[in-house]
């Protein structure tokens, strides 16, 4: 923590400071910077604010806040939390996908090797009736009735 050891911090900067740290603090909290970057750090603090570091540094009550709020929350700002979280997202889906096509390329290896087989039978069976064909096979007569001759 920044500031001294004692547990009573009292802030050593004027209230108008103290407003605009509190200000800025706010602002950086919400996602909604005007003169940074919007990460959560006590650079983007003070000049949020305006103010110098030393200036900030003084501000030891404003500090604890900062330093609370951050181990409670933890650096990410809104956007940096919804963004993980559409990450986190994507991945997730993307997982699912993977494995879904995993699945399908399994069953297409299946297919394939059952539609080989079938073909070999196939051809089996085509040489087999070419071979047993070399027979003359006549046709039969139409029935009906004879014909005299």
């Amino acid at each position: 923590m920044t500031g001294p050891a004692d547990s009573n911090l009292e802030d050593q900067v004027s209230p108008k400071t103290a407003a605009a740290l509190r200000s800025a603090m706010t602002r950086l909290f919400e996602g909604r910077p005007q003169r940074t970057d919007g990460r959560l750090t006590k650079e983007n603090l003070y000049k949020e604010a305006q103010v110098s570091r030393a200036t900030m540094n003084r501000a030891h009550a404003i500090l604890a806040e900062w330093d609370a709020h951050l181990a409670a929350h933890g650096k990410a700002t809104p956007g940096e939390a919804k963004r993980d979280a559409a990450i986190a997202d994507l991945k997730k889906r993307l997982t699912a996908k993977t494995q879904e096509c995993t699945l399908l390329e399994k069953k297409l290896k299946a297919a394939h090797t059952a539609i080989a087989a079938l073909f070999h039978d196939n051809e089996a069976l085509r040489q087999q009736l070419d071979r047993h064909v070399s027979v003359t096979i006549t046709p039969i007569r139409p029935r009906g009735p004879r014909q005299p001759r």
